[in-house]
């Protein structure tokens, strides 16, 4: 069972690992080692692919440190990987480094990279996983839906007027919510590796589709996420969607299956699609948004287009939003939501 002061290091482990950029398209990861005698001496915190990993990055800290980590504990957010990709595998590093106890928070649901914990048993160190594993579960919500279901989790996200509408009849939607609404957003698409649209929205808003500090100046390109248009109508090379800022990948097809899988083929595991209601729709139809995030201003428009284009004849084909969030954000609400897969029960 963990001990008060392994508890009290995972919370920081914790922490260090929220506190990061997006590390997409690998999982936010963090470490706390602790000494023989249970005291902190280093944290370490995973910050993208190809980076050391957090275990890796807490041993550094320690050894320039000059503090002993032999015969210490390793408390991470996730199972100690037992692979080998871009870096070498954690596990090796934590036994040549004498570490003697590893407690960790979420179980790898990675084929790849699972086992960990299975070789420090067997290299003789004393593991204990499942430690404050809901909290570290919690962390990589999209990227264990990926590695576990094999395609991108799906954020879809909108703005609308209260009477449901995103666009005047004319196609003019900029700007339905607030510039605070607007700067909102940009956290969210921070920490997502991929922003869709389709060529509609694209051809109606030209929107830059990247993200953009408090400033409203570009992050830099290494900290862009990808930039997907979906459709196959063609867009003309002076749209700023085709600017330096961010990748731009073109997918020249509506089914979204097919876009989600070659998201896949490209490492995305988290998509913001964000942009046209008729895209949105073929997703919704398709049952492939995992979470809704909805922007509603305090205006009305009275006709225009929906912020959704489904395929519903009926009252009962409407499907619930299990709300998870609602907050002001400005003059506009923010509401965050699950789609529900049963149908609302009646009222008596």
């Amino acid at each position: 069972m963990a001990t008060e002061n392994e508890l009290q290091a995972m919370r920081r482990a914790l922490d260090a690992a929220r506190a990061t950029a997006r590390a997409l398209p690998n999982p936010r990861v963090g470490c706390v080692l602790l000494d023989a005698q249970g005291r902190e001496i280093a944290v370490g915190a995973h910050e993208g692919a190809g980076r050391p990993h957090a275990e890796v990055v807490a041993l550094a800290a320690a050894l320039e440190a000059g503090v002993e980590v032999r015969g210490g504990t390793a408390v991470v957010t996730l199972e100690p990987c037992d692979h080998t990709g871009r870096t070498g595998p954690c596990t090796r590093a934590l036994v040549e480094a004498g570490i003697v106890r590893v407690v960790h928070g979420q179980s790898d649901p990675d084929p790849a990279a699972a086992g960990g914990a299975g070789t420090l048993v067997a290299a003789g160190l004393d593991v204990e996983g499942g430690v404050l594993a809901d909290e570290a579960t919690q962390l990589n919500v999209e990227w264990t839906h990926a590695v576990t279901r094999g395609r991108p989790f799906v954020t879809w996200k909108y703005a609308a007027t209260l009477d449901g509408l995103s666009a005047a009849p004319d196609g003019s939607s900029k700007w339905i919510t607030s510039a605070v609404a607007r700067r909102d957003v940009q956290a969210f698409r921070a920490d997502v590796d991929a922003i869709v649209a389709g060529t509609g929205a694209v051809l109606a808003d030209d929107p830059r589709l990247s993200v953009r500090d408090e400033n409203d100046l570009p992050l830099p390109y290494e900290q862009q996420p990808l930039r997907v248009v979906v459709g196959e109508t063609q867009i003309p090379s002076y749209y700023r969607v085709f600017d330096r800022v961010a990748p731009t990948l073109l997918i020249q097809q509506r089914d979204p299956e097919a876009v989600l899988a070659r998201l896949t083929e490209e490492g995305v595991r988290h998509v913001w699609l964000e942009g046209g209601p008729r895209l949105a729709g073929a997703f919704w139809n398709a049952g492939l948004i995992d979470r809704v995030i909805g922007y509603i201003a305090p205006s009305m428009l009275g006709s225009g287009r929906a912020a959704l284009e489904g395929e519903a004849t009926t009252l009962a084909d409407m499907r619930p939003i299990d709300i998870t969030d609602l907050a002001r954000v400005g003059p506009d609400i923010r509401i965050i939501g699950t789609p529900g897969r049963a149908p609302r029960e009646e009222m008596p």
